[in-house]
């Protein structure tokens, strides 16, 4: 079954994250889905938008911790770094239309997207510190870029929950917006940049986007120490205490 659908439509790509039975927490299946989806319409001037979204009560609980623990060699990084690279370089505007809650990279792959809309009940967690990782997807730059060091800090180093209106505050999402409205306002959106030139479109975004090796050069830095980190006792303790469901031993987590 997969778990990643998507559909082109009037010039719009959407790509919903559908896994409800598990809070859309993603595999590397998925990732894999995804990056497929967006390469797909790379060189296809037809398709104007993207938009990323989940099913059911949620956007996505961030990755499955149980199909990332059990990968051997690091085999799920590079269905990982497929989807990164392939929206880190999508030329055409990403809407991200969020709600419920939106862990790890649910998270960090709105620093990517151009327009983000959330529900005001919807949860922000960067929870990488609480596994014994570091920062991933370039967030370690973007984060501070967009909303200061210190708002940063608090949310990378302490890795507790942050509300729809505080992400809202510190520039993570264009408006928060009530669950009956989101759609439409999407919808909106969506037919607002359909209608735009093509070239001044995605020559606007292209000029927004100009940090591209920066942002690389940090995500290639994070992945290095991203792997490092899965090797620390710190880490696998916190792996082994989500999988067997039991607390995390502070004396080992250090």
């Amino acid at each position: 079954m997969s778990y990643v659908t998507s559909e082109v439509k009037n010039q719009c790509l959407t790509i919903m994250i559908d896994r409800v039975d598990k809070k859309n927490a993603l595999t590397r299946d998925m990732y894999q889905a995804m990056a497929d989806a967006i390469f797909a319409v790379k060189d296809d001037t037809a398709t104007k938008v993207i938009v990323l979204k989940g099913a059911g009560d949620c956007f996505t609980a961030g990755n499955d911790i149980s199909d990332f623990a059990e990968q051997k060699d690091n085999a799920h990084v590079p269905e990982t770094a497929a989807f990164m690279r392939a929206l880190a370089e999508c030329k055409v505007p990403v809407i991200a239309q969020v709600h419920g809650v939106a862990v790890g990279i649910g998270t960090t792959l709105l620093l990517h997207c151009d327009f983000v809309y959330a529900t005001p009940d919807t949860k922000f967690v960067l929870p990488f510190i609480n596994l014994g990782l570091v920062p991933e997807y370039a967030s370690s730059y973007l984060l501070p870029k967009i909303s200061g060091h210190i708002k940063a800090a608090e949310w990378l180093m302490l890795g507790e929950p942050f509300s729809a209106q505080d992400a809202y505050q510190f520039g993570l999402l264009t408006k928060v917006v009530e669950q009956q409205e989101i759609d439409n306002t999407v919808a909106s959106t969506i037919k607002k940049l359909v209608e735009k030139p093509t070239f001044s479109l995605m020559q606007t975004k292209a000029l927004l986007k100009g940090d591209d090796e920066r942002i690389t050069l940090q995500m290639n830095e994070e992945f290095d120490i991203f792997l490092e980190a899965l090797g620390t006792p710190a880490a696998q303790e916190a792996f082994d205490a989500f999988l067997n469901k039991r607390p995390i031993n502070p004396e080992k987590f250090k």
